[in-house]
């Protein structure tokens, strides 16, 4: 007889990549955005070619649609993973739902890059008003979660992309969303670089 397995609620860590001891980044994922899929992939690409040591969470979020519930969550993720490290600078990535732990990178005064970040929750807007850390914001003017006059007003670095979805790309164009990785890289590669 086999037992049934229990949930963890607590995110499954995997694909650590070593690098420099002193320079971290967590990677956080979306609801269904893997830290395979393509911005986060080739995020880890660009922080690994700059020397930084990589953490990705993998995790299944809760069921709840109660978007404070789905916050309070992520930020117990990001809390927990940044406890456990002992880098000297620790930089938080995230993608969409991940974008939820923009409170503990305005605490902690930790450099963040978010991608499609949940601006219509107010736990997300007010940290990136609040923030004093280096912030890259990435977004598209069609993206339900983007908020192109708020994303300005913040003052914040931002590659606002025109007409892509909330995965950055145009389903009926693939060439056009490869150009918007291309782009998007060489954000996150500018923005690294000046760290």
């Amino acid at each position: 007889m086999t037992r049934p397995e229990t949930p963890n609620p607590w995110p499954r860590t995997t694909d650590r990549h070593q690098a420099d001891p002193d320079r971290l980044a967590i990677i956080l994922p979306g609801g269904g955005y893997t830290p395979a899929r393509p911005l986060l992939h080739l995020t880890r690409n660009v922080l690994a070619h700059h020397g930084w040591s990589l953490q990705e969470l993998w995790w299944t979020p809760p069921a709840t649609i109660d978007m404070d519930e789905r916050a309070d969550w992520v930020v117990a993720q990001a809390v927990a993973a940044v406890e456990a490290e002992s880098a000297k600078r620790i930089m938080l990535v995230g993608k969409s739902l991940g974008s939820l732990a923009a409170p503990v990178a305005a605490e902690r005064a930790l450099p963040a890059i978010w991608f499609t970040p949940l601006m219509f929750h107010p736990s997300v807007v007010d940290a990136l008003g609040a923030t004093e850390a280096p912030t890259q914001l990435i977004g598209s003017t069609g993206d339900f979660s983007w908020d192109p006059r708020l994303a300005d007003d913040l003052g914040l670095p931002c590659l606002e992309l025109t007409g892509a979805d909330h995965a950055l790309e145009h389903p009926d164009d693939p060439v056009r969303s490869a150009e918007n990785l291309v782009r998007v890289t060489r954000c996150v590669h500018g923005f690294v670089a000046g760290l």
